[in-house]
């Protein structure tokens, strides 16, 4: 699991939320690394935050501690303050007996972010993520 959060082509699969379709700008996997993604939504009636159909942010890799830790720091691209910050991302895995347990922390989510709505998506991502994994 561990090399999926970290691999572009995976991330692309498995970190979209349904009903959106993913573009990595760039992504260079290591402690200081930078990336780069869009998520655009596939139908035009949905309001995005960086355009209005598109997420896009960017971000760095903090912490990499092989199958066991990844840290992002991850900010939204947008000119609404509300949108604006930097949140931090923690993936901490572990083994377990049927293969391996994802913990997920997401915190300072900016205030214009609801709350439902990011664990809405994070959820669908994670889905795809677990499916990703399974089937290699």
């Amino acid at each position: 699991m561990y090399r999926a959060l970290l691999d572009a082509e995976a991330v692309r699969d498995w970190m979209v939320p349904d009903g959106m379709t993913s573009h990595i700008h760039s992504f260079d996997a290591h402690e200081g690394g930078l990336f780069r993604i869009s998520l655009t939504y596939d139908m035009p009636a949905t309001a995005g935050k960086t355009t209005s159909q598109t997420d896009s942010f960017h971000g760095r890799f903090v912490k990499l501690v092989p199958d066991s830790e990844v840290v992002e720091v991850v900010e939204f691209e947008s000119d609404e303050p509300s949108m604006q910050g930097e949140m931090t991302i923690t993936y901490l895995l572990a083994d377990a007996e049927d293969g391996t347990d994802l913990t997920g922390l997401h915190e300072n989510l900016p205030p214009g972010v609801s709350s439902a709505d990011n664990e809405l998506g994070w959820s669908m991502s994670i889905d795809k993520l677990a499916s990703l994994v399974e089937n290699r």
